[in-house]
């Protein structure tokens, strides 16, 4: 079978949507299929193309036996409405293009946050008369008034019956949680075309190892208690909270020693490193830039706890953070100030605490906790390694290869 799949995000970018797919992608070669990703120039978050490539009409490489398409589109950080429409609508044209001159296709998939990709394989899957597979990581144009990006306004409305749309036109659509599901039922869409396929960990690359004493030497933290949020710093993450935690803890006379590690980039990181420095958090703060795949698990390493935290909406009860299963998969403690089904999760599994969103005090409480009761911190590990193993990516990989393996004995 040869599929083809459209994303706009793929390594070398670090984020979650070019995590799943190249790992899942990998598993389907490995397991005798024929994979061609189209993409464009890695440029995330930052909006600079990465070292050693150029954003060229077309670029080809080999990835772990997937054939990777790149192609041309207007670039700019992850700031700003319009820009990034006209963003994802240069990737749209140009990914369907593209997807033209890519022959003997089975089936089609396209991949959200943003669904203007998922418009390029419904075109690409209706002109090549295969199927269109939808897989849904996120309820967007929703998420955008969730983050007050935009209002309700004609345009949001126009956006919503392009989603809806593009549900009804899909074969198959693949959501990344139980709760999407729910939701587009609700909605009006057949239950029975509707796959869940969760994100999950690649335990290969993200298990456990000893805290990486260098790191600690260069960040000057030996003997500290380091909690850390690793991921987008983005509106809908409301980081303003650890902020305030962190202020709460410097004058507790247990939180002295208590330090935070923000990795990553994104629209609101300018803003949150003025707020540190406004707050006088520079000595126990510490922001550093999106490193390369290879080198988050040593960031991994050095953290006694895991923050992972959401803006306090409805729409984001629906949500599971990818990195939730990677703290599982490193066996470090979590600090989930996500409700709804992903605290669920982190609360069956018995891997972490769970504090309100957006309620600074509750999660400084929730440091003090586990940094005072070491046992507790190793029975939320172990307890995190065991679940791990339900979440592998091989196996959920494997399921979404059985949807699409199914759906092309039917066309």
């Amino acid at each position: 079978m040869h599929i083809l799949f459209l994303t706009d995000n793929f390594p070398p970018e670090v984020n979650a949507p070019a995590s799943r797919t190249h790992e899942h992608a990998r598993q389907w070669v490995a397991a005798g299929e024929q994979v061609t990703v189209i993409t464009c120039a890695p440029n995330f978050p930052k909006g600079r193309v990465f070292d050693g490539y150029k954003n060229r009409l077309w670029q080809e490489e080999q990835m772990d036996g997937i054939r990777v398409i790149r192609v041309w589109t207007y670039i700019t950080a992850n700031e700003g409405f319009a820009r990034r429409v006209l963003d994802y609508m240069s990737f749209m044209l140009s990914a369907f293009i593209a997807s033209l001159w890519v022959r003997r296709v089975d089936v089609v998939v396209g991949t959200s946050p943003q669904f203007f990709t998922a418009v390029a394989a419904w075109a690409v899957a209706a002109v090549k008369r295969r199927p269109f597979v939808f897989e849904l990581r996120d309820l967007w144009p929703e998420s955008i008034k969730a983050v007050g990006a935009m209002k309700q306004s004609m345009a949001i409305e126009a956006l919503e019956r392009l989603e809806l749309f593009l549900y009804r036109r899909a074969a198959r659509i693949v959501s990344v949680t139980h709760a999407f599901k729910q939701t587009l039922v609700s909605r009006g869409i057949k239950a029975d075309k509707i796959e869940v396929v969760t994100n999950g960990v690649d335990i290969s690359r993200f298990s456990p190892r000893p805290k990486d004493a260098g790191l600690l030497e260069h960040l000057g933290w030996q003997g500290c208690f380091v909690a850390g949020y690793i991921g987008t710093h983005g509106m809908a993450h409301a980081l303003e909270t650890l902020l305030a935690a962190m202020q709460a803890l410097s004058t507790h006379p247990h939180g002295q020693d208590v330090r935070l590690l923000l990795l990553g980039d994104g629209a609101r990181k300018a803003h949150l490193q003025a707020k540190a420095t406004e707050l006088g958090l520079d000595g126990t703060v510490r922001f550093v830039d999106t490193v390369p795949k290879a080198e988050v698990a040593r960031y991994w390493s050095v953290l006694d706890a895991s923050v992972i935290h959401l803006q306090r909406t409805p729409l984001f009860t629906t949500v599971i953070p990818s990195k939730l299963f990677e703290c599982m998969g490193m066996g470090i403690p979590v600090l989930h100030g996500v409700a709804g089904e992903s605290a669920s999760i982190v609360q069956r599994e018995g891997v972490g605490l769970v504090f309100e969103p957006e309620n600074a005090q509750a999660l400084a409480a929730s440091l003090l906790q586990l940094k005072g009761d070491a046992a507790l911190r190793e029975r939320l590990s172990q307890a995190g390694l065991q679940a791990a193993t339900r979440y592998g990516r091989t196996a959920l990989a494997l399921r979404m290869l059985d949807v699409l393996r199914r759906l092309r004995q039917r066309y």
